[in-house]
Order: C-alpha cells, then structure tokens, then sequence
C-alpha cells in the first residue's frame, strides 16, 4: 500500500518540476505502483488543494485518455481528468509567452461552457445538453512534468491528468446548431496538416465524455458548476510542437481557433 509520505513526496516531485521547469522522473517509481489510479488522484488533489489555498482559481476540468488506442497505451479502460485553473487559460489568437511549457503537445478538442450545475449524481445524455450553454472549438496543449513523457496511467493522472494550458475560440456555437458527433477536426501547424480527426473519436460523442466526467466529479463531491470550461478530450492524435510555431484548428460548422508559441529570441 501506497503511503501518505509516499503521495506527498511524488506531490512536491511535480510541483518542483513545474516550478523549475526540470522534468521529474516518472510518478509510479514514488508511488510504487503503475496501475492504480485512485493513487495517482491522491496526488493530483494534493497538488489541486495546494493550488487553490495559493489564490489560483478553479475554471472547469479536463477529460483525457478518450480514445481505444491511448487506453491500450497506458493499460486502462476508462479516461481520466484534471482540473483547469483561470492561468491555463488564452484567447483566439493569443500569443503564448516563453517558459509556460515544459514538452507541450497539441489536441484539437471540443470545449463545453455549462450554463447549469451537474451534481445529479449519476447523469443521462439529456441532463449535459440541457445544462450546456454552448460550445466553443478549442486547443489543449497537453504538457508532462516527468521527462520524456514516460509516463503510464499513475503518472499521466497524478501529473494533473498532464494539463498544460487549453485555448478557448471566440464564437460560442448552441447545441441546436452544430452536431458534434459528426464534426470535422483538422490541425494544421505553420500552415501544413499535422492531423486530422472527428467529434465521434471522443468516447463516441464529445457529450459521452463530458457525461462521464460529471459522473466521477459527482461521486468524488466536487460535480461541475455552471461556469465551468469542459475540455471534453482529443477529436484526433496529438501532436507535438516548438517554440516558433503556429497553430490552427478548423471544426467545419463549430468554427476554428488558433495559438502561437513565442520564442525567447
């Protein structure tokens, strides 16, 4: 059994990494174990606890691990999710400084803005598209605090589900008008195709993930409030990218959004 010195050692391992912008080494080999995720979020809400009592704010939740072929990766059948905070947070077309980024990788993802909170406990389809304001497209700049991304399920979940920052689009699109199951998904960086995908690689529906997640923050007594920023998972493979570079995302009829990271030059 994993001890509590053992979760907060691999909780300061993070926080070091993340302040100092050296990667750690990976999670599991602290915590003593690859597979159980229940550690791993004993991690993760150590840090989360850490970061609201220093004043940051929480401004919605991650899902990750939505695809079959990552779930095979990292040996688990389910996603995961991390917490947002309002300083991961940028604009359409926002420049992204130097030094916010440890090994940043690119998703294209639906973001959901819930209008309604979701602590039904256990929820229906029904209950996320009422309780949805709209939606928007969006960036997720996955990052990882263990060096060279070798990371399996404990790790990736511990490492705040390996959020790194996310970029909202300005036009926020009703769920009457757009259907996100079938929506288009191409990530072009410095203007060439790096990936392509669609709203169906997401749990089958971007509301099947957002569904799930407001299942689990329910049980765990922290559900989705109306405000919240869901990031609902990755539409296609995700890609990684440098200094110096630009990103565009097109989703057909849900509209586009792009981000920019600024080199130190």
């Amino acid at each position: 059994m994993t001890s509590q010195d053992n979760i907060q050692a691999a909780a300061k391992a993070l926080r070091t990494a993340a302040e100092t912008g050296v990667a750690c080494g990976p999670i599991r080999d602290i915590v003593g174990t690859e597979t159980d995720i229940e550690v791993g979020y004993a991690v993760q809400d150590l840090n989360t606890k850490t970061d609201i009592e220093a004043g940051r704010r929480v401004s919605g939740r991650k899902i990750g691990i939505t695809s079959k072929a990552v779930m095979e990766q990292v040996g688990v059948d389910q996603p995961d999710f991390g917490t947002l905070f309002v300083d991961m947070e940028y604009g359409d077309g926002v420049p992204i400084e130097p030094g916010r980024l440890l090994q940043p990788r690119i998703e294209g993802e639906v973001a959901l803005v819930l209008e309604h909170d979701l602590d039904h406990g256990e929820h229906s389809f029904n209950d996320i598209v009422r309780a949805t304001a709209y939606a928007l497209p969006s960036i997720e700049i996955v990052d990882s605090r263990i060096a060279g991304w070798n990371i399996r399920i404990v790790d990736t979940v511990a490492d705040n589900a390996s959020c790194g920052l996310y970029v909202l689009g300005g036009r926020p699109v009703s769920l009457a008008d757009v259907d996100l199951r079938t929506i288009p998904m191409r990530l072009d960086i410095d203007g060439e195709l790096a990936a392509e995908g669609e709203g169906a690689a997401c749990l089958g529906h971007p509301l099947n993930a957002a569904r799930w997640l407001a299942d689990q923050m329910s049980l765990r007594g922290t559900p989705l409030r109306a405000g919240d920023v869901v990031m609902t998972g990755a539409l296609g493979p995700m890609k990684p990218i440098t200094t110096g570079q630009t990103v565009a995302l097109d989703f057909g009829p849900l509209g586009t959004v792009t981000t920019y990271l600024e080199s130190a030059d």
